[in-house]
């Protein structure tokens, strides 16, 4: 009996963090989703939201005219964002285009920017009157702006495609700069043309990054919630995302439950099918170990026509749209963007003369509320992920247990599949209501505080793991060795030498948090106002000069925090140098 006891003891020493880390995992990820199926499966709601849903007179317009248009979007999304991404990524890795390094950091910017930004510059130029708060800047000009362009699915395509495209660049220019510049020397003495070259070695060793580009797009795609609503809600085209959204606020909220499910499935099976191509071929082996020189393709008169398409791309989705809001959260009317300039939608008083007599956003007592509450939401979550992410990392590496490892590492990215309204919905099933002496949390800034800190586990552990990885187990064992406790070792040497992989992990839990919209619509009350929130509002009721205004600000913050982890990386730089 003693013998088993110390057996327990030293596995619970040994596994006690990986242990840990699995049981919050569960409660922050696996509960909710259990939950949200348990309540689609109850004898007298859940079931007959399963039939309303996909087999009622309501299912066409509750299920399947949203998801072929969620689908169609999905799939336009991800093959624009492998040709753009692509595009930009092989003449950054591998043509001597002029500019690659600025190409290289303007291609990553567009997923800084939240995507009901991107949305609103769009409809600053291309909206017009059909649905009522005035035209755009091509209506100001005599333009005709047809429907198909300013609402629906053409202008949610391309806004969500410029938004995701940075993450098939991320993917692949990596994996671009792992081809063997070898076999394009080889082919180049054989006299093989460029276009050959191209399509005949660079594309097939590529497949595994265009495949996991098009997934990351399709699936970001498939949840987003601000673009189809701002686009597509106005001439009544949903998605399964504004369904589920349209379908709690009413307090259907089984049906939007199903729905909820529903969206994962089909994100689940595109991943899942992206997966299985990758699995079935093993022709994808780049990187042999052995030294190889990077080979760039001479676009000979090609070279500045590219360079000009790559630049218009980059300046189109990054620069243009923060120039649109700027100028159009001045201009009284967006028929004149650039005349008439006036500061009242930023700190006027209330007047007739101005938007029903709204006054400006700082005279609005509900900015001064939601930016108090983002900003302390996302300092409070930006925190809290990277905590459990450099524990979690810390468990991965230095705890290693064949299943229960795997089990975490898989548990702490499953957010990062999950489409982010019907994470909220799945938090709105399991917290929502009373737990024996837990409170009901719905309404509160800890309800949202949970949802948002589980959906930015995967960018803290992905971070913490690169950073913890690079950090010698050998210092650690030694400090354990002279009696240092756990917490004296995280202290005094994981977090200092991983201080860098840290800010990076902090800024992007921070920005991501102060742009969303997706989890944060279906969470937020009266009394927890968010800055994302008051910007969709402003523009669902048509002021959207305060909605630019709002969306710059937010803007702002985001670049103001990117320059201050910058700052703090340097010194840190500096510190350990």
């Amino acid at each position: 009996m003693t013998l088993t006891l110390r057996r327990c003891a030293q596995t619970l020493r040994r596994h006690g963090l990986t242990t840990a880390m699995a049981l919050i995992l569960v409660v922050l990820v696996v509960a909710p989703l259990f939950t949200i199926l348990l309540e689609t499966l109850q004898p007298r709601s859940g079931a007959s939201a399963w039939v309303d849903v996909l087999a009622s007179r309501l299912s066409q317009n509750l299920f399947w005219r949203p998801t072929i248009n969620t689908m169609v979007i999905g799939l336009g999304v991800a093959a624009g964002c492998v040709l753009l991404g692509g595009f930009l990524a092989w003449l950054v890795v591998m043509t001597d285009v002029p500019g690659r390094p600025v190409i290289a950091f303007l291609a990553t910017l567009p997923f800084m920017i939240p995507s009901f930004a991107t949305a609103l510059a769009w409809g600053t130029v291309f909206r017009n009157g059909r649905v009522g708060g005035g035209g755009g800047l091509l209506e100001g000009w005599g333009f005709s702006v047809p429907d198909w362009l300013s609402w629906g699915m053409t202008p949610t395509i391309v806004v969500l495609t410029a938004h995701y495209y940075a993450l098939a660049f991320t993917v692949i220019a990596a994996a671009l700069a792992t081809v063997n510049g070898d076999l394009v020397e080889a082919a180049q003495m054989t006299g093989a043309s460029r276009k050959r070259i191209l399509f005949g070695i660079v594309l097939p060793v590529v497949t595994p990054a265009l495949i996991a580009g098009a997934s990351l797009s399709f699936a970001g795609a498939v949840s987003n919630f601000a673009a189809p609503a701002l686009l597509g809600l106005p001439v009544r085209m949903q998605t399964l995302s504004t369904r589920l959204f349209g379908m709690i606020e009413i307090g259907q909220t089984e049906r939007g439950y199903v729905l909820a499910i529903l969206l994962i499935g089909i994100s689940a099976i595109f991943l899942g099918f992206g997966n299985r191509l990758l699995s079935g071929r093993r022709s994808f082996a780049t990187i042999s170990g052995k030294g190889a020189r990077a080979r760039r393709f001479a676009l000979g008169n090609a070279r500045m026509p590219l360079a000009i398409i790559a630049w218009a791309i980059c300046i189109i989705t990054t620069i243009l749209p923060i120039l649109l809001l700027a100028a159009a959260s001045l201009a009284p009317s967006p028929l004149a963007l650039f005349s008439d300039w006036t500061m009242h939608y930023w700190i006027g008083e209330s007047s007739p003369a101005f938007a029903r007599g709204q006054p400006g956003i700082f005279h609005n007592p509900q900015l001064i509320s939601a930016l108090s509450t983002t900003l302390m939401l996302g300092v409070c979550v930006a925190i809290a992920a990277n905590v459990i992410g450099i524990l979690i990392a810390v468990a991965l590496t230095r705890q290693q247990t064949p299943v229960l490892s795997s089990l975490v590492s898989q548990l702490s990215f499953l957010p990062m599949l999950l489409p982010g309204i019907a994470f909220a919905a799945a938090y709105i099933a399991l917290y929502g209501a009373p737990i024996g002496p837990i409170p009901a949390l719905y309404g509160t800034k800890l309800l949202l505080g949970l949802a948002l800190t589980a959906a930015m586990l995967p960018f803290a552990v992905q971070t913490g793991r690169a950073t913890v990885a690079q950090i010698s187990g050998d210092i650690d064992e030694a400090a354990r060795l002279t009696g240092a406790s756990f917490l004296r070792r995280l202290g005094a040497i994981t977090v200092p030498l991983a201080a860098r992989g840290l800010v990076a992990g902090l800024l992007i839990s921070f920005v991501n948090v102060i742009g969303d919209l997706a989890i944060t619509i279906l969470l937020y009350t009266p009394t927890s106002p968010l800055l994302a929130v008051l910007s969709y509002s402003y523009a669902s009721d048509g002021f959207h000069q305060f909605a630019n205004a709002v969306t710059l600000l937010i803007l702002i913050i985001s670049m103001l925090a990117t320059g201050a982890a910058t700052l703090l990386r340097g010194r840190k730089r500096q510190t350990f140098a």
